[in-house]
This record gives C-alpha cells, sequence and structure tokens, in this order.
C-alpha cells in the first residue's frame, strides 16, 4: 500500500500528519474490507489553493475542507466486484489500486477543529476518513446514503481509536 502524502506549503499540526493519515487510510481499508492494495494522494492544502482547485474541478467559487476524486466511478459503495472493470487504473509496476487524490486544506482542520469543539488530530482524521469514503463511492447527496456514510465514518473512527477528544 502507499499513501503518498504532498505537503508543499510544510503545514504543520502539532502531531505526526504522515502517521495519522497513514493509520486512517489504513483504518477505512481495513473496515470496509478493500481486497486490494491500494494508492492514494493527500494533498495539503491552502484556503486559496482549495478554493481554486474547487473553481476549477466543480465550478464552486469557495474554500471548502477537503475535495475527493475519485479514480473509479463506482455503481454504488465498496462495490469490489468492479475492480476488475477497471484495469487501467492498476499500476503496472505495484500492482496497486490507483484509487484517487485527497485533497485537505488544513487552515479548515484548524477552524473546524475548534469550532467543533474536539482536537486538529480528530478533524484531520475525520475529514480523511470522509474522503476515502467518496474514493470507494460513497456519497452523502441523498438523506439514506448520508446515514450509510456517518455509520461508516463512525465505525472507522472508533476502529483506529480516534475519538473526539
Amino acid at each position: 500500500m502507499t499513501i503518498e502524502i504532498i505537503n508543499d506549503g510544510n503545514f504543520s499540526l502539532g502531531f505526526d500528519m504522515e502517521e495519522v493519515a497513514n493509520q486512517t487510510v489504513k483504518g477505512v481499508l481495513s473496515v470496509e474490507k478493500f481486497p486490494e492494495d491500494a494508492y492514494v494522494c493527500i494533498t495539503l492544502v491552502s484556503e486559496e489553493e482549495i478554493q481554486s482547485i474547487n473553481k476549477e474541478q466543480r465550478d464552486i467559487d469557495s474554500v471548502t475542507d477537503v475535495l475527493s476524486f475519485p479514480m473509479i466511478p463506482w455503481s454504488f459503495p465498496a462495490n469490489y466486484n468492479e475492480l476488475s472493470d477497471f484495469s487501467d487504473i492498476k499500476d503496472p509496476e505495484t500492482g496497486e489500486i490507483m484509487l484517487g487524490d485527497v485533497v485537505l486544506c488544513i487552515p479548515k482542520v484548524v477552524s473546524q477543529a475548534k469550532e467543533y469543539g474536539h482536537s486538529k488530530r480528530r478533524e484531520f482524521a475525520f475529514l480523511i476518513c470522509h474522503s476515502m469514503l467518496h474514493l470507494l463511492g460513497y456519497d452523502h447527496m441523498e438523506e439514506n446514503d448520508r446515514i450509510l456514510m456517518e455509520e461508516h465514518q463512525n465505525k472507522i473512527m472508533d476502529y483506529i481509536n480516534i475519538s473526539r477528544e
């Protein structure tokens, strides 16, 4: 498994972000029983950068906390039977499934942790967990989908033992 973290802004949150990101991604893939080795890229950005990406990719000109760019167009969440249909998403050198990219706004991690009354570590892990579920096909546009996604988020956060400290 490869979890690439790009931190060109040299952001720091006062804990080992790489360790927490690895713990979270591995926790999501374990709880969700992802059957293969995976590659995920997590890029840490500023508010300006995420606003620019949000505008360019989604035509929404505003700052957001996290963006997910899945490589697999799942017909429904975590339908691993579909993986064989997408041989072009497998890295030929490593054999890893390229799940997609996560873009995480570090200033939003800080402000939301304060707003919600928990640690920056918890908010950082939660947003990665949330985004990883999007990479596996989960969404929250419809009420039933939102409830399902929240159930999975809670289960994963418990599994990796990161609570609302």
